[in-house]
């Protein structure tokens, strides 16, 4: 179950309004404008330093913002403080790395947040990671510790952990990119099953075929910008701009 959204179907859980974001002199996102509506998948491409990843840590506040507004369901995200802490709950999010505590079971993994944040019975936060193992294939798991694990394993685990505080979207920061090639189709896997389910989420991949078989819209960033936003049939057969047509010759070759 996720958490009760008072966002319709079709209606913005997340929206940026003109983000910016910059390190120093650099602008990582320039005006970004975006609403990932309740129950879509939106895949997020482009080429490394496009802003991709800066784009998913904002709208959890892991990076601050120098201007524009994001809301979560129709609240504005503050800088700070206890209703920060609360929006975030409300957003899972998947990183590159596990970013699992190493020397905690993996049930202990799962079930921290939910305990010491949302003050959830541990018995029934157990029952609930119990859950949320046997669906992403890991039921027989959870006494192990991540080193125990493989990568593709560590990162099912990192996503169960994130559905463990029933958010109402979820963020996946590149989810695949540290994995060896073999693993990376049992955590798309898990995802395409999280989409079929209905949950919001948007997406940072580098992983074409999963981009354009279940994504319900494509964005397309480019130096701290949203230069494409369309569905993905139309983004990989006819993009708008030379700059997509590029990138795609490029990552649509090998």
């Amino acid at each position: 179950m996720t958490a009760p959204s008072t966002a319709p179907a079709g209606r913005p859980l997340v929206r940026l309004r003109h983000v910016t974001k910059r390190f120093g002199g650099f602008t990582a996102l320039d005006d970004v404008s975006l609403d990932v509506n309740a129950g879509e998948v939106v895949v997020v491409i482009g080429a490394s330093g496009s802003g991709k990843s800066t784009l998913c840590r904002t709208i959890n506040r892991l990076e601050t913002i120098e201007s524009g507004t994001i809301e979560i369901d129709g609240e504005r995200l503050p800088e700070e403080g206890r209703d920060l802490a609360r929006l975030r709950a409300e957003v899972g999010m998947v990183f590159q790395s596990f970013n699992l505590f190493p020397h905690r079971t993996v049930l202990d993994n799962i079930t921290l947040a939910p305990v010491r944040v949302r003050r959830v019975p541990r018995a029934q936060a157990e029952a609930r990671a119990r859950e949320l193992l046997e669906r992403v294939g890991l039921s027989d798991q959870a006494s192990k510790r991540p080193t125990q694990l493989s990568g593709g394993q560590q990162q099912r685990v990192a996503i169960a952990r994130a559905l463990a505080m029933d958010p109402k979207v979820m963020l996946f920061d590149e989810p695949t990119s540290a994995l060896d090639p073999e693993m990376i189709t049992e955590v798309l896997d898990v995802i395409k099953d999280l989409a079929a389910s209905g949950m919001t989420m948007l997406v940072v991949t580098h992983e074409m075929g999963f981009a354009r078989s279940v994504a319900d819209r494509v964005v397309f960033m480019d130096e701290g910008q949203v230069v494409e936003d369309a569905a993905p049939e139309q983004f990989f057969t006819a993009p708008a701009t030379e700059r997509a047509r590029d990138f795609l010759s490029k990552v649509l070759s090998h």
